[in-house]
């Protein structure tokens, strides 16, 4: 996932290093946090499965160039849901790193949109989860719609960036192109609800993984 090289050139990416250290310095907190609840070998293995998922999401998964970015399906709600927030949140940002570093170098100078464009929305539904799922519902006993309204938030958290970095760089004449853009990735939301569910429903089933140090806690259990 990415902004095309030359949307945001020059001073302007200095907001960029900014917001990324920003939203790398909030997830290791969040990590840092989870270390506290389940220990640290706990964070750094999800950490590590999260990272190989969302680098397996990034270059194995369909994406195709449309508009000023890529349309992916990052899965990022499901990363939150199985992982938590802070292993997800490091997930991204190495998942991100590892796609640059070995496959799209041109796409290094953006890390700081692209992980800010990513981390965000995920901190975005946490916040919503909080609010939209009862404190004594495990996160396998979700309905479609709860699984809806956080694929919506993050992938509209996406879009929405997207379209701030954009307009940031190049003003109104990109809107045709944030447009295009939008469109075409809002259609993962009709899909990524149900491979949420899906994984959930692989999990429900593999009761073994209850209390397990590969997965949240939220998994199997209430807040």
């Amino acid at each position: 996932m990415h902004i095309e090289p030359g949307i945001v050139t020059g001073a302007k990416m200095l907001l960029s290093y900014g917001t990324g250290a920003a939203v790398a310095a909030y997830g290791l907190r969040l990590a840092w946090e989870s270390a506290r609840k389940r220990g640290i070998v706990s964070v750094v293995a999800r950490s590590i499965l999260a990272t190989v998922a969302a680098f397996s999401f990034f270059e194995v998964l369909p994406h195709h160039p449309v508009g000023v970015s890529e349309v992916h399906f990052i899965l990022g709600s499901s990363l939150f849901l199985i992982f938590g927030a802070g292993p997800a949140a490091i997930g991204l940002g190495m998942g991100l790193l590892l796609q640059g570093l070995f496959f799209a170098p041109l796409d290094l100078p953006q890390y700081g949109i692209n992980l800010t464009t990513l981390l965000v929305p995920l901190f975005g539904l946490g916040a919503l989860a909080r609010r939209i799922i009862t404190r004594g519902t495990p996160f396998v006993d979700l309905k479609y719609r709860q699984a809806l309204a956080l694929s919506v938030a993050y992938q509209g958290g996406i879009v929405s960036w997207v379209a701030f970095w954009a307009l940031f760089g190049q003003g109104f004449s990109a809107w045709q192109s944030i447009l295009t853009f939008g469109g075409a990735y809002m259609l993962v939301v009709l899909i990524e609800p149900l491979v949420d569910l899906a994984l959930l429903g692989a999990a429900k089933g593999l009761r073994q993984l209850e209390g397990s140090p590969i997965v949240t806690r939220r998994l199997y259990a209430g807040a």
